[in-house]
């Protein structure tokens, strides 16, 4: 009995052994199980963070590359739950100093990489382009980003570790606990079956999770790895737009200029560098310091707070204001022309201004040419008319004072009168023919000539004219020009301009004679008005004189213009080279810089294949009795052509206008000669008016006179070639040769009539 109560207590010992061993067991298999759940929380929070920290580093470069503000409140969530997700595993790994030491570490680097993102947040933001430079460059950001990867992972492989320990552990226990209950009653069969579910369970919940996070971190991995293309898409768009705004903003001919309020120049190009000759270290003051700013007069000097910048950072925009730049330690001006547009932050302020500079020198100095051109056409023009006005005068006056003389042979003082009025008369005619010259209406008779033959004999025949005082050298092109010009133009041109370079050179000094082959191609042309582009012969003229100023080289064509003492100068000289080289089809140049002589150049037309004009020879003055047709407008010098004709045997039929002769030739009246003039009131010009008659009488023999006659006739169609011209003014004689010679002349070709 007491064995058996001792078997049966012992029994009841083991039973209570057992079950004190069962629940023990089943305690530890709890707390196992706990600890188990509580690593795969850990890790899961582990990857949360891992996540998190993803969306705070996407969202800030998403933010930075698009500017777009859903990037920015992601970024905004996603750095708010951080510190919850580290509060959580911090209070998870409590009882793991070396976990709380190494999460500690994490969530510093966290912190710093949070700060950089958000720092990238707000340059972006901002546009600080120099700040972005600036925190791209550093290297920290990616050793961060490593480091904080390296210290997670180590963190987990920790977790991981432990949750292998305790999971071994648990399953060792279940195992201990299974063979208990076998060997024990059922009680503790079924309380060790319980234990082994909760085992099973634990570790399916385990693999489940483990099959979670595996496929939730697959799921992170795919979509960053999306995430980044697309921002590598975006990063590449915005590589080539930024390339195609930069390459634009440094080709651009404009000067552009940003800068912030403390006068630092935050942005410029090349052509703002060329125009302002900017360095690496220079400031608005520097710029402000080195040149003087002027209104467009070029008198007004500009305040400082008035300057372009300063009204555009006071936040007042203005467009196309021209201003004129004069630089402190270099000669000379250029013109601008400025826009301006004040910059501003988020909040409103005034930051910077942006400047534009357009270089509009070359502009205005082709605008001032051609105003120049313009002005000197319009003189010319006047100055032809009153030129023509006097020449039928003077030609009633020139051609009366020999017949006077004739007259007046017993009256000695008389005639010395008469010889007085002749001379006046002469100067007057050549101070017309000076004046016709610069209008481009002097009879030049063209003809192919030796340019460097003519400017040889032009320098010995100058030598004793200049004096001794005066060097002449002559540069020569070594092969032969031939220019299609009048030779005694020419020379006189080349007298009028070394007279000036004497008189340039009061103490003495040095003519240079220059001539060569010159091309004026279509840019030239378009910066001087009035040039055709090509070739031509180049005759220049040089002096080492006092030279001119701007302002007198600007009028130095003109008129009458003339910087000599009164009796010393006419100021027709270069107004007859002018008009020489512009009736012969060339161009005239000044180069001129006082105190730095003057060079003039002549761009002649080169020979051509028309037939040269022969001079006109004067012999014993010839009569005649044959009838003559005279179309003449102006009463006066009707009158006396009909004297001189008459006094010479000739027969008149007189008329003032086109419409008259055509009516006298429809009559049928017989004459010999057509004598008109080329330009007459009415519509109809001389040309036209010999063409009507020529066609009515195709053996008609025509004379054309004028005071207009040019060669600019012949171009624009008023006259045919070798067509037989007298130039008003004309003397007695000289009408008495072309009178003959025109009767004398061949036949006319006859001009077919029109077909109906």
């Amino acid at each position: 009995m007491i064995r058996q109560r001792w078997t049966i207590g012992l029994g009841l010992g083991i039973l209570l052994a057992i079950g004190a061993a069962a629940t023990a067991l089943d305690i530890k298999s709890r707390h196992d199980a706990g600890w188990v759940e509580h690593t795969l929380e850990v890790l899961q929070k582990i990857s949360e963070l891992r996540l998190r920290l993803r969306q705070v580093e996407s969202a800030s470069r998403g933010f930075a590359l698009t500017r777009s503000p859903d990037f920015v409140a992601e970024f905004e969530d996603a750095r708010k739950n951080i510190p919850a997700v580290a509060t959580d595993l911090q209070r998870a790994v409590q009882d793991n100093p070396a976990q709380l030491t190494r999460l500690a570490k994490i969530r510093d680097l966290i912190a710093r990489r949070i700060a950089a993102s958000g720092e990238l947040v707000r340059l972006s933001t901002a546009s600080d382009g120099a700040g972005l430079a600036a925190l791209q460059a550093k290297p920290e950001g990616r050793a961060s980003q490593t480091e904080i990867a390296g210290q997670l992972d180590a963190f987990a492989t920790e977790e991981k570790r432990l949750l292998d320990e305790r999971t071994a552990t648990s399953r060792a226990n279940g195992a201990l606990l299974l063979a208990v209950n076998l060997a024990g009653l059922a009680l503790l069969l079924m309380i060790a079956a319980y234990l082994i579910r909760r085992a099973y369970l634990a570790d399916r919940a385990l693999r489940s999770s483990l099959s979670r996070s595996e496929t939730e971190a697959s799921t992170l991995e795919a979509q960053a790895v999306e995430q980044m293309q697309h921002l590598d898409v975006a990063h590449q768009e915005a590589r080539h737009s930024a390339s195609i705004l930069n390459n634009t903003f440094n080709t651009m001919a404009e000067g552009v200029l940003v800068i912030d309020q403390s006068g630092a120049i935050v942005l410029s190009n090349p052509a703002a560098a060329r125009i302002f000759q900017l360095k690496a270290d220079t400031t608005l003051f520097d710029i402000k310091d080195q040149n003087r700013f002027f209104e467009h007069d070029g008198t007004t000097l500009i305040p400082d707070f008035e300057l372009p910048t300063a009204r555009a950072l006071r936040g007042l925009p203005f467009d196309r204001r021209e201003i004129i730049v004069r630089h402190n330690n270099r000669r000379g001006s250029f013109s601008l022309m400025v826009s301006g547009r004040p910059l501003r932050s988020r909040a409103g302020e005034i930051t910077s201004a942006a400047m534009v500079y357009h270089d509009i020198t070359d502009t205005l100095e082709t605008e001032r040419l051609l105003q120049q051109a313009q002005k000197l056409d319009a003189i010319g023009k006047l100055t032809g008319g009153v030129a023509h006005d006097f020449n039928n005068m003077l030609t009633i006056i020139t051609g009366s004072i020999e017949t006077l003389i004739d007259d007046i042979q017993d009256r000695p003082a008389a005639v010395e009168l008469a010889v007085l009025i002749g001379r006046a008369a002469d100067r007057c005619t050549e101070l017309i023919r000076h004046l016709l010259a610069f209008a481009r209406k002097q009879p030049l008779r063209p003809r192919d000539i030796d340019v460097n033959a003519t400017v040889l004999d032009m320098s010995k025949l100058l030598r004793p004219t200049l004096g001794e005082q005066i060097e002449i050298h002559t540069i020569l092109d070594d092969d032969r020009l031939i220019a299609h010009v009048d030779s005694a133009q020419l020379a006189n041109s080349l007298v009028n301009l070394a007279i000036n370079a004497r008189d340039a050179m009061p103490n003495g000094g040095k003519l240079l004679l220059e001539s060569s082959l010159a091309v004026l191609d279509e840019t030239y042309a378009a910066a001087n008005p009035g040039v055709t582009p090509g070739g031509y012969i180049m005759v220049a003229v040089s002096d080492t004189g006092s030279g001119m100023p701007a302002e007198i080289r600007d009028h130095a064509f003109e008129p009458f213009f003339t910087t000599k003492e009164a009796g010393k100068g006419s100021g027709l000289g270069l107004s007859m080279v002018y008009g020489f080289a512009k009736q012969s089809g060339g161009h005239v140049k000044i180069y001129s810089e006082e105190d730095h002589g003057t060079t003039v150049r002549l761009y002649l037309p080169p020979a051509r294949a028309d037939a040269q004009i022969a001079p006109v020879t004067h012999g014993p003055m010839p009569f005649g009795t044959e009838t003559i047709l005279v179309v003449e407008d102006d009463p006066l010098v009707h009158d006396f052509v009909l004297a001189q004709l008459r006094s010479l045997g000739y027969s008149t039929i007189a008329v003032t206008s086109g419409a008259a002769a055509l009516a006298v030739v429809t009559s049928g009246r017989a004459f010999d000669l057509l004598f008109t003039d080329v330009i007459m009131p009415g519509g109809m010009t001389g040309k036209e008016l010999a063409e009507q008659v020529l066609r009515l009488r195709p053996r008609t023999r025509v004379l054309y006179t004028s005071g207009y006659t040019d060669n600019a006739m012949l171009a624009h169609g008023r006259l045919d070639h070798g067509a037989l011209l007298l130039a008003k003014p004309y003397r007695r004689s000289e009408l008495a040769q072309m009178i003959r010679a025109a009767l004398d002349a061949p036949i006319n070709v006859p001009i077919p009539a029109p077909q109906d």
